[in-house]
């Protein structure tokens, strides 16, 4: 199996979708998506290109954010009726997740959460293409799906390499219905997945190359597509930024600053992206204390053009200054003023420090550390 998907990338790609379907030998397909893709036509182009090219659809359109193992469940239902050959996730990061949980139960039976971390999966999973209608999780490209489990707020990371997408269709048309903070909040998460991926403790050349062109390609046109909304070309190079992101976090994971945003959004509602990039310059300035990630982040700032190669003792702060740039830009509100306070802190470090991706961080974390982070981000945007 491919160690990536293959992507299918340019204005009108998603046109192709039914031709791709056949071409992977299905004849009926689930598509995973959501109310608000339906809603934009995009699941009903979907359907009519894959019942042109002779292919039977079954819709399941009742995906929520941040799907938890009822949304999975529900999913599952629906796929067992129809008896796919193919599965289809439309929407972002969530649809494409809830399809790939799916495709868990539905070839290799239990529950999701026997899938757990990552290898469990005996039996052959079904072809799965992903058609992104966001810039920003990059789910597209990764083997695992989120899950939440609903009762714990846990978000369990379910992963095979045979969950991976055969197809990522990436058009950049799909990508205008989207709210202007649904932009910027994924957006933001893109260039997340990007700074996080380049130092973490499983970093290689491939994540490497991944995480350094990626954000070359996001913290440059994520202005761009706020200021201008039907600029296709930026909302292109958004979305293929954000699946070279996807491609890093499959070779290194993620780091500290995932860990302290996962509380955040279950306790307090804040939005995953908005979440991760509230914590990203906390978590810069930490892990630039150790002098390996501080030469990373300085090659990064000067890839991205953010200083000058001379310049290296101030390319974290230029770096810092970069990601807090974009936060003011995408109008993402300080923790202070969700009601977050010195008082919430213990509170969420305690839980950051239980997180998978925590563990990845390059310097190690403890609620010790991570509440320090927390206080540093909350200082640091009030």
């Amino acid at each position: 199996m491919s160690a990536h998907p293959r992507l299918v990338a340019g204005v009108g790609a998603f046109g192709q979708l039914g031709a791709l379907a056949r071409e992977l030998g299905a004849t009926r397909a689930l598509l995973v998506t959501d109310p608000g893709i339906v809603t934009a036509g995009h699941a009903g182009k979907a359907c009519d290109s894959l019942r042109a090219a002779g292919i039977v659809v079954t819709v399941f359109d009742q995906v929520r954010e941040n799907p938890t193992t009822e949304d999975v469940d529900a999913c599952l239902a629906i796929a067992r009726s129809a008896t796919p050959d193919l599965l289809i996730g439309l929407g972002g990061g969530s649809a494409m997740d809830a399809a790939k949980g799916c495709n868990f139960l539905l070839t290799n039976g239990g529950k999701m959460a026997d899938y757990w971390h990552t290898g469990a999966a005996v039996k052959p999973l079904l072809p799965f293409i992903a058609v992104p209608t966001t810039a920003g999780t990059g789910s597209e490209c990764q083997s695992y799906a989120l899950i939440t489990d609903p009762v714990t707020h846990r978000k369990m990371a379910c992963g095979d390499p045979k969950a991976l997408a055969r197809i990522a269709l990436l058009d950049p048309g799909l990508t205008t219905t989207q709210p202007r903070r649904v932009t910027a909040a994924t957006g933001l998460d893109a260039i997340g997945h990007a700074v996080e991926c380049l130092v973490t403790a499983r970093r290689n050349p491939v994540s490497h190359l991944f995480a350094r062109e990626a954000f070359v390609l996001l913290h440059a046109q994520l202005p761009v597509v706020l200021a201008d909304p039907a600029d296709l070309q930026a909302r292109a190079a958004m979305q293929l930024g954000a699946a070279y992101a996807g491609l890093a976090i499959e070779h290194s994971m993620l780091g500290a600053a995932h860990a302290c945003a996962n509380p955040l959004t279950a306790y307090f509602g804040v939005i995953h992206g908005e979440a991760v990039a509230l914590m990203l310059p906390a978590v810069v300035a930490y892990n630039a204390q150790d002098p390996v990630c501080a030469a990373l982040y300085a090659e990064l700032a000067e890839r991205a053009g953010l200083i000058d190669k001379h310049a290296e003792r101030d390319a974290v702060s230029a770096l810092i200054l970069r990601l807090n740039a974009l936060i003011d830009q995408s109008s993402v509100a300080s923790l202070a003023s969700r009601g977050i306070t010195d008082a919430s802190i213990a509170a969420l470090a305690d839980d950051a420090a239980t997180q998978w991706t925590a563990a990845n961080n390059p310097r190690p974390v403890t609620a010790v550390e991570l509440a320090a982070i927390y206080r540093l981000a909350l200082a640091g945007r009030s």
